[in-house]
């Protein structure tokens, strides 16, 4: 390839509104760029009641007291002055809502999160059924093309749908697309659905017990699958601050399926800001050649300020 500046393809010059697949692979520095993980969507309130700790200053104990103080004043305006204290501690019980990159889950996951904090202990069961079940359909039908030549694609290739959770669970674990702890806790999922959509008259006495227990294992299989931020095989260790995509892992079908799409491809001297929503800020060209994943992990760890790219408001 030519080095003339005039041919050269950079990242600012592909249309990136067209699928990733038509434009990534002409960006000429492509080699030293990796897939940003990034997230706006989490709720870390919960965090506030946990109790200070022996080891806290006096100051930073009563940060944490009025940060607190705060959340709860916040809680009253989102759901209501009446019975609030059970609502902060239903909102306590259910913790924070995980750091998840953006997917479809994201928004029914907090509705029923809603529903169980205003006492609709339900809606809230069988809203995370639901979901689950949806999650689980939206693997097998997004990913399936993948595995054509599998054993398990003759069994789902021509199903619009699945709610035997049994077939899609079984599947993706012999795909590997899910982590043990996921298929866990897809599993105790499937059995409070089983209890909660099928008549059962025991359900009655435990709505809160078994709503909790769902969203709790929903938190799991996000925390597990879809985390933006964790220890994680697709994600590249040894970087501070932010999460890339492995090069390895960009071909993989969940990855490139459900990550890609929305984790921007950048140089280790980006920069974001928030002035109109998350904006990314990067230079147009790294050069030519290809860093490994731990030579793209050692040039970001070792980034000096100056060599940020500025955003608007810095220049």
């Amino acid at each position: 390839m030519s080095t003339d500046s005039s041919e050269r393809v950079t990242i600012d010059k592909v249309d990136q509104t067209k699928p990733l697949d038509d434009w990534k692979p002409l960006v000429v520095d492509l080699g030293r760029r990796r897939h940003l993980s990034y997230t706006m969507d989490f709720d870390s309130r919960a965090y506030v009641f946990d109790e200070p700790g022996e080891g806290w200053v006096e100051e930073a104990k009563q940060l944490h007291l009025k940060n607190r103080e705060r959340v709860i004043a916040g809680l009253a305006r989102q759901f209501g002055e009446d019975r609030l204290n059970r609502k902060v501690q239903d909102f306590v019980a259910i913790g924070s809502k995980p750091f998840s990159i953006l997917s479809y889950h994201n928004q029914l996951f907090e509705q029923a999160r809603q529903s169980f904090v205003i006492g609709s202990y339900y809606p809230a069961l069988v809203g995370t059924c639901a979901l689950g079940e949806r999650i689980l359909n939206h693997l097998i039908l997004d990913l399936r093309d993948f595995y054509r030549k599998t054993p398990e694609y003759k069994d789902i290739y021509r199903k619009k749908s699945f709610d035997n959770w049994q077939i899609p669970i079984n599947t993706l674990e012999a795909w590997q697309v899910l982590l043990p702890k996921a298929t866990a806790a897809f599993r105790a999922l499937e059995i409070l659905r089983h209890r909660s959509i099928h008549f059962n008259t025991s359900t009655y006495a435990t709505l809160r017990e078994d709503a909790l227990a769902a969203i709790l294992h929903m938190r799991e299989i996000i925390e597990q699958q879809f985390p933006a931020f964790a220890d994680r095989p697709w994600f590249i260790p040894g970087t501070s601050g932010h999460v890339f995509i492995k090069r390895s892992w960009e071909q993989n079908p969940f990855v490139k399926t459900f990550y890609l799409p929305t984790c921007p491809l950048v140089g280790p001297y980006f920069s974001i800001s928030f002035d109109k929503g998350l904006m990314v800020h990067d230079h147009p060209d790294y050069g030519d050649g290809c860093w490994t994943d731990e030579e793209f992990a050692t040039v970001f760890e070792n980034r000096r300020p100056e060599q940020l790219v500025p955003t608007k408001k810095d220049d």
